[in-house]
């Protein structure tokens, strides 16, 4: 019988070292590279590399358990930190490069597009700075660990470009619309509910230390940064999927001028959520271990905040409430506004289950409806706003919903098909999607 090899070897420190050596040389050359030209002039395609190249060692260490050795760890911890730092300078100059394409440039007034310009570079100079001391401590770790730092560079014109992500439409949920007037009415109405999340935040810019910390753990932990980076994204996907160089876009100068927003809006947004995790990676108070300390006395925790509320939310929000205006013209423009009256049999109510058809039917067409019942309206689009609506007046029998013409016309045929409590298998075709699948 062959001898079977065991799942897990412990491999020796020094001939990790040596593995490491090898792996790391493209890093090694890169980072020369880096030094070379100096941090204020690195550019988007420098943190496009870095990020990779950093990825490429970081993956290489937490394939052998680096992150839980005494001599590695460390140096994993500095390699992931310059990665996610360089995934934000990309994100960051990839915006700087594309800012008057986006039209960003003549949407703004002069103080502002000063204002915004200095941000930009305030946020890519500290970037690059904190990336600098990194991967000087990362050279100083691999002396440490006897383990040689490559000697050339990469030559400037050998850096490969930023690479465009190809990505399939993000249309999960979503029903293939063939209008394009309700498609620019979903994008409009999702971007004025990107406005109302990111307005909602009372974002201001704060010098106090504390005072930012505390404002950014009520609105900004990560999973509340990837909440708005995502709804800002599918925005962005929604309108490259039906409206980018359409007919309609073509007639109408002001979508791609919307789509300029969104876009400047998104990079920001992305920023913030690769430095948002980097500050929750590092928090000492939370896990105190020596490699904390150590990325602490090399970026500043509360720096990285500042440029989390103070430039990068910042002008998120502000470059989205340039196209408010935009957005609510657009919206009255290539909708059908109507109004909806229904009566409600005396055997049936509007409980939770016909709310939620209700929900899915504004859902699918994207666009804003209101429901009125005795005079108190709510939005017919949320299941908490229509039962509170309704179990405020339990006795009511007659509702108002106002919005666009084609979701009221697919509620008017849910509330003649008895709101689908015969089953909604039975509700006729133009309900389909109501069905389960």
């Amino acid at each position: 019988m062959p001898h079977e090899r065991p799942l897990e070897e412990i491999l020796p420190e020094s001939q990790f070292a040596e593995l490491l050596r090898s792996q790391a040389v493209p890093f090694g050359r890169l980072c020369n590279v880096l030094a070379a030209v100096g941090t204020r002039s690195w550019t988007k395609r420098h943190y496009y590399q870095l990020a990779s190249a950093a990825d490429a060692v970081e993956s290489f260490l937490d394939d052998f358990g680096a992150k839980f050795n005494r001599q590695f760890s460390l140096v994993r911890e500095l390699v992931a930190s310059s990665r996610w730092l360089a995934l934000a300078g990309f994100s960051v100059a990839h915006l700087e490069g594309r800012f008057e394409s986006y039209g960003l440039n003549v949407s703004l007034g002069a103080a502002d597009l000063a204002d915004s310009s200095a941000s930009q570079r305030k946020v890519l100079s500290a970037l690059s700075t904190w990336i600098a001391r990194l991967i000087e401590r990362i050279r100083a770790e691999f002396e440490r660990l006897g383990i040689s730092w490559s000697s050339d560079a990469l030559a400037e014109n050998g850096l490969s470009p930023a690479l465009t992500k190809r990505r399939l439409p993000r249309n999960v949920g979503q029903e293939e619309l063939t209008d394009d007037a309700q498609r620019v009415a979903e994008v409009a109405s999702k971007y004025l509910a990107a406005c109302s999340m990111l307005g909602d935040l009372g974002l201001r810019r704060i010098t106090s230390a504390e005072e930012r910390r505390r404002k950014l753990q009520s609105c900004c932990r990560e999973v509340q940064a990837r909440v708005y980076e995502a709804s800002v994204h599918n925005l962005q996907s929604t309108y490259d999927t039906y409206l980018k160089n359409t007919v309609v876009e073509g007639r109408d100068e002001r979508l791609p001028r919307l789509r300029g927003y969104v876009s400047g809006a998104l990079h920001l947004l992305e920023a913030a959520t690769f430095l948002t995790h980097f500050v929750e990676r590092h928090e000492l108070e939370i896990r105190g271990d020596p490699a904390e300390r150590v990325i602490a006395s090399l970026v500043s925790q509360s720096d990285v905040q500042d440029i989390i509320l103070n430039d990068l939310l910042w002008w998120a929000n502000a470059f989205l409430q340039q196209g408010r205006g935009i957005a609510a013209e657009l919206l009255p423009a290539y909708i059908d506004l109507q109004e909806l009256r229904v009566e409600l049999p005396e055997n049936l109510r509007l409980h939770a289950r016909p709310a939620a058809l209700i929900v899915s039917i504004v859902s699918r067409y994207g666009t804003p409806v209101d429901m009125e019942v005795d005079g108190h309206r709510c939005n017919a689009g949320s299941i908490l706003e229509l039962l509170v609506a309704v179990g405020s007046h339990p006795d009511a029998r007659s509702y108002v919903f106002r919005g666009d013409i084609h979701p009221l016309h697919d509620i008017g045929l849910l509330f003649e098909h008895s709101l689908g409590e015969d089953g909604v298998e039975n509700l006729p075709p133009q309900l389909h999607y109501l069905r389960p699948n």
